[in-house]
């Protein structure tokens, strides 16, 4: 911010009475930063990503201060210390958090207070104009200030907290910073109650999930956690006789992070998911160099050809396999349930997945295609699950003669079946050979 120079006593006060602040129009852009170069220490900003810039005015109109917001500083020790958030947390929830990269009073036109008051305004209106142009607001505003020129009074008379020096890094583009030696001073508010809290959940509010979702994901595994899910699923038959820069265990362990770390399943998802794993990643995922050394990620169409061919079953146990490493054998006394459920890309198919529960161990799946239903395919999936002795759940389109019968007498097993009012003929029959039964809950 600039020095202040004191107008004329009659003044001043009007001018805190009635400075209003307000975003500034695109062709008063240019102003912004001309302004910003000839009297601001740090000079003109052109910030990327999500931004909003403010003009502070008179009642004639006369701009008395700008300020800018943008994005905020991917790393600050004492910062998310104080938030109190994981990295994981911080990487897909820093949308939330903006920085007061510039502020500037502009010279002649200042009184006493009216830097905290306008700044008191803006971030009265900071969060809900955020929402409005980018669909979420803002929880925590941070500032920095260079001990060498500010105080920071503005900042402190709005009720920021100081939390201490900053390393003395800055970012010289999106994603590079360079060391320059001078520490900043660092503020930050919260800008609704309990901001802290909500950055520190383990889920977001409905209302700021969206910021999550628009984060993309990336391998949360680190080099020891892939090694060995790698080697399970070398089991897998190839299905090419040459095999150039991505093996198929290779391209089955990426899909298998990708789940792992919540990524979309579709092969355009697994390519961006691909694209953002670093070279140690792709290296000990199985990914060949190519003759200049760089290990390069797959493409949608080669993940597209990997999953339209694959052996399924051989699928199946490598993940049965890498489970029982990790989880160890799935309880015996649990029931098995068997649901039917269409991934957003699939291609039109659902899958049949079995898992015991409360457990949740995955037991065996199968695909069921479109020309069929999940009855018969069901019954091929039984003799792949140990069912001898255990009560199997399937919901209402299974109650089958035919598949109770399977159940029973080829597997041993015992079965729980839905009987709905569509089935008159078992129901009346279930009515006849049960007593009746009172509801859990009344009415």
């Amino acid at each position: 911010m600039s020095k202040t120079k004191i107008l004329p006593d009659a003044e001043q006060q009007q001018l805190l009475d009635e400075v209003q602040v307000r975003l500034a129009e695109p062709g008063e852009l240019p102003r912004v930063q001309s302004l910003l170069r000839r009297h601001h220490y740090l000079g003109c900003l052109r910030p990327v990503g999500e931004r909003l810039v403010y003009i502070a005015v008179d009642k004639q109109g006369r701009w008395v201060a700008v300020l800018i917001f943008c994005a905020a500083a991917k790393y600050l020790r004492h910062r998310d210390r104080w938030i109190g958030w994981t990295h994981e947390q911080r990487r897909r929830r820093l949308a939330l958090v903006v920085n007061n990269a510039r502020y500037l009073l502009i010279p002649h036109r200042t009184v006493p207070n009216l830097g905290s008051r306008v700044l008191k305004l803006t971030l009265e209106r900071l969060s809900a104009d955020w929402q409005q142009k980018y669909g979420h607001p803002v929880l925590v505003v941070e500032s920095f200030v260079d001990p060498e020129q500010f105080c920071g009074t503005v900042y402190t008379a709005n009720g920021w907290q100081e939390l201490g020096p900053t390393d003395g890094w800055g970012r010289c583009a999106r994603d590079y910073y360079v060391k320059h030696g001078k520490p900043k001073r660092l503020f930050v508010k919260e800008l609704c109650q309990n901001a802290r809290r909500s950055l520190q959940a383990q889920h977001l509010k409905p209302a700021l999930a969206m910021v999550e979702d628009n984060v993309a994901p990336r391998c949360t595994q680190r080099v020891a956690q892939i090694r060995p899910l790698t080697q399970h699923f070398k089991q897998v038959p190839e299905f090419r006789a040459r095999v150039e820069s991505y093996p198929l265990w290779s391209l089955l362990a990426i899909v298998a992070c990708a789940i792992l770390s919540g990524a979309q399943r579709g092969p355009k998802a697994l390519a961006g998911f691909a694209k953002k794993l670093s070279q140690t990643q792709r290296r000990t995922l199985g990914i060949r160099p190519l003759p200049n050394g760089w290990y390069p990620a797959p493409s949608q169409p080669t993940f597209s050809r990997a999953l339209q061919v694959v052996d399924a079953d051989a699928i199946d146990r490598a993940v049965l396999d890498f489970q029982a490493q990790v989880r160890g054998q799935p309880p015996k006394e649990e029931l098995v349930a068997l649901d039917g459920k269409e991934p957003k890309h699939g291609g039109g198919h659902s899958i049949l997945s079995a898992v015991s529960v409360p457990s949740q161990y995955y037991l065996g799946g199968a695909v069921v295609d479109k020309k069929t239903n999940e009855i018969p395919v069901a019954r091929t999936l039984f003799p792949k699950l140990d069912l001898e002795g255990r009560f199997v759940s399937l919901d209402a389109l299974h109650t089958q003669i035919d598949t109770g019968l399977d159940l029973v007498q080829e597997h041993g097993a015992h079965y729980t079946l839905t009987v709905k009012d569509n089935q008159p003929g078992i129901h009346d029959t279930i009515k006849k050979l049960l007593p009746e039964i009172p509801a859990a809950f009344p009415p």
